[in-house]
């Protein structure tokens, strides 16, 4: 298996690259039109019924499917043989920001349902804070990779 990963490493990393660029345009976009629907409607007003759709579309089509293939071409990376130095801080600081990210992606989707069911109770300005997470948490997988401290 590990003969594989190894000879297909390029393909993978290239597929993770590739997924996690989509679910982070999903995680930045996301809280946005929450920003939106929270100014712009009302439960149950026809805008407030495509701000949901829209939400729906973007959360199920492209950020689950490209969070799901990020995590699992991470773990076949993780697990090509002398990729990872175990002995380093970088790998275990990136899966801290991989799972907080997952977190949030999972946070927003429960603020989903919280619209679909009329309950909503966070503002415009809430959601432009909470925009700030995904950019953070960025920061910190990128520079982990990268730099590898």
């Amino acid at each position: 298996m590990s003969d594989l990963l190894a000879s297909v490493y390029l393909w993978i990393k290239a597929l993770h690259i590739m997924a996690v660029i989509s679910w982070m345009a999903g995680l930045f976009y996301l809280p946005r039109l929450f920003v939106y629907h929270v100014e712009q409607s009302k439960p149950g007003d026809s805008r407030d019924e495509v701000f949901q759709t829209m939400e729906l579309k973007l959360l199920r089509v492209i950020m689950n499917p490209a969070m799901i293939v990020a995590w699992v071409a991470g773990l076949c990376l993780v697990a090509t043989p002398g990729i990872i130095d175990w002995s380093a801080v970088w790998p275990y600081l990136k899966l801290a920001g991989v799972v907080a990210m997952t977190w949030f992606h999972m946070w927003l989707a429960g603020r989903r349902k919280a619209f679909m069911a009329g309950g909503n109770t966070l503002t415009g300005r809430q959601y432009r804070m909470m925009n700030e997470v995904p950019t953070l948490l960025m920061v910190v997988i990128v520079l982990s990779v990268v730099v590898k401290f």
